[in-house]
This record gives structure tokens, C-alpha cells and sequence, in this order.
């Protein structure tokens, strides 16, 4: 182990529920710098049509994240001795302001990046994703892998706004942030607007698995997919956690049943091992609609699970 990065507090020596709340009980720390991966909060959801609170998501997010430990069990990855990791904090947001916010957001991201560490974040609404985005994809457009009920490619709405969290990849795509050539969404499902809703994107060259494909399928061929699609180029990996069914994961602002399970979840975001992952999130966790904390604890673990990943591809970049 690497003595000079950032290591959890040991919960054999300071009990979980003790201590001050961080992303996987990891330093606070002010500044990216000397970071490969930093973990981050968006606590905004200005973009959010149904129900609000993924605001409060980063805070529950940190405090279920208190039961993550060193070391995967199925890969054996330890994440913290591969890569320097911490909790940078929350980004500057604007609840009143929504233009503003999503400004603030992205510098608060640019300045993970200027620094060279990855961004992992908790959001927020998916709108926050748009922001990042544009942080990490300021010098050439990413690929995404998007896990989500929903395909959020829609353009506009109640009349003519063109920002809530059901348009960010549409944005992404119209303003070069995302080669749609590169990007997979898998778990979509759920009724429609209208039968063209998803057109635009599969016009763009969007591959979209729904969730009546991915379970015709399973996790391992549909990953196999997904990775092939990304190819080897720098990759952003989003997951909003409508993916998951909401009798595993109630929490969060738009709900749609017959989702993935959280073990499928898992296993698909162990299955990006190999691709070039330059910023992740997960996003939608709406804590006044949990139970129990079981959609927080669902977003620590998936967090955990992209960290993994993410150190063992920065370490071997």
C-alpha cells in the first residue's frame, strides 16, 4: 500500500456511525490536487419535473457510504491502494437560479479536472450530469454509458425550456460534449410522451437497450455491447438510480417499475473493467422518498463499484 494516499478511517477502530460524514469515511480536503479520483457532491435538483429531494442526495449518499470497506470481494480491487483518492466536497449550486447553478456547477467540476483527478460524483438530478459534461468533455467529446429508465433526450419542456433532467444528453449531443456514435443507454422502459419520443436519439446513432433486451439478454452479453461501443477512447459512465427497481431502490423522483435488481446493477458496472472512464456519477437518489436508507445505501454501493473500476483503469493508464 501507498502510505501517502488518503485512506477510509478504520471502523474497527472508529465505530461507522461515528465521525464526521464522507464519501467512504475518506479525508476532506479542499483542493483536487494530488487526487486521481475525486468523490464530489451536487446536492442541486433544479431540473427535477416530478418529485424534488435528490438536493439532499449527497448527504445520505455520504452517510451510507460509511459501510463501504478497502477491498471489492469479487475483483479483490483496493481502490485506495491503487489510486489517491478523497472527498472534495460539494460544488457551489444555486437553488434559485437554475442557468446559474448549472455554471457553477461545471467550474466546480473544471476545477477537479484542471487538477487531473477524475470526478465521481453524487448528485443532484440527472441535469447535473449536462454541467459535468461540459467540464470533462471541454476538449473533445466522450462516450457514454448510461444506465437510466428514462433515455432524457427529450428537447424541451413546458414550453420551450430546454434544461430539466429529462433533456441533458440531448444537449450533451447538440453541443458536442457526447459522440452519439459512442453512447449506449441500457434499462430504458416505461411509458412515453409519444411513440417518436426516442427517435431524435436513434437518429443521432444512440444505441438503446431497453429493459425487455437487457433481460431477453443478460448482464454479461449487453456489457460485452456496451464496452465495444465505448471502444478505448475516454468514456463517461452515468447512472441514474431509476435504474433500479423501485422496490430496491424507492428514493428518487421518478419511478418506474421493472428494473434492474441491485445485483444486476452491480454486475454491470463490474463488467466496465476495461474502459477508459474519465468521470462518473450517480444521480436521482431522492432521500424524503427512501426507506430505511435503502436507495442511499444503493447509491453508496454503486459509487463504491465505479470507484473500483475506475482505480483499476487510472492505474493502468
Amino acid at each position: 500500500m501507498t502510505k501517502n494516499f488518503h485512506q477510509p478511517v478504520d471502523g474497527a477502530v472508529v465505530p461507522r456511525f461515528a465521525g464526521p460524514a464522507t464519501f467512504m469515511r475518506l479525508p476532506a480536503v479542499t483542493s483536487a490536487e494530488g487526487l486521481d479520483i475525486a468523490l464530489v457532491g451536487i446536492p442541486w435538483d433544479g431540473g427535477t419535473t416530478n418529485r424534488p429531494g435528490a438536493r439532499h442526495g449527497p448527504r445520505e449518499v455520504r452517510n451510507q457510504s460509511s459501510l463501504m470497506r478497502r477491498v471489492h470481494h469479487v475483483s479483490k480491487i483496493a481502490p485506495f491502494e491503487l489510486c489517491n483518492v478523497a472527498d472534495v466536497g460539494d460544488v457551489s449550486v444555486n437553488p434559485i437560479d437554475l442557468m446559474d447553478a448549472l455554471a457553477r456547477i461545471e467550474n466546480g467540476i473544471a476545477d477537479i479536472v484542471k487538477h487531473g483527478a477524475r470526478p465521481l460524483a453524487a448528485g443532484g438530478d440527472h441535469l447535473t450530469t449536462l454541467p459535468v459534461l461540459r467540464a470533462v468533455a471541454a476538449k473533445r467529446p466522450v462516450g457514454l454509458i448510461h444506465f437510466d429508465a428514462h433515455s432524457d433526450t427529450n428537447d424541451t419542456y413546458f414550453g420551450d425550456n430546454p434544461f430539466t433532467h429529462g433533456t441533458p444528453f440531448r444537449r450533451g449531443i447538440e453541443e458536442g460534449l457526447i459522440d452519439p456514435k459512442r453512447f449506449v443507454q441500457i434499462g430504458i422502459r416505461g411509458s412515453i410522451y409519444d411513440a417518436g419520443e426516442h427517435d431524435w436519439a436513434l437518429a443521432q446513432g444512440v444505441r438503446i437497450i431497453y429493459m425487455e433486451e437487457f433481460v431477453r439478454r443478460g448482464a454479461t452479453d449487453v456489457m460485452d455491447e456496451a464496452r465495444a461501443i465505448a471502444g478505448s477512447e475516454p468514456t463517461y459512465v452515468t447512472f441514474d438510480i431509476d435504474s433500479i427497481d423501485p422496490s430496491q431502490a424507492p428514493g428518487t423522483g421518478t419511478p418506474e417499475i421493472g428494473g434492474f435488481t441491485t445485483r444486476e446493477a452491480q454486475e454491470m458496472v463490474r463488467l466496465l473493467e476495461g474502459v477508459d472512464i474519465v468521470g462518473a456519477d450517480v444521480v436521482e437518489v431522492a432521500p424524503p422518498f427512501d426507506l430505511a436508507g435503502m436507495t442511499a445505501i444503493a447509491g453508496a454501493t454503486m459509487m463504491f463499484e465505479l470507484l473500483c473500476v475506475m482505480a483499476a483503469g487510472k492505474t493502468r493508464g
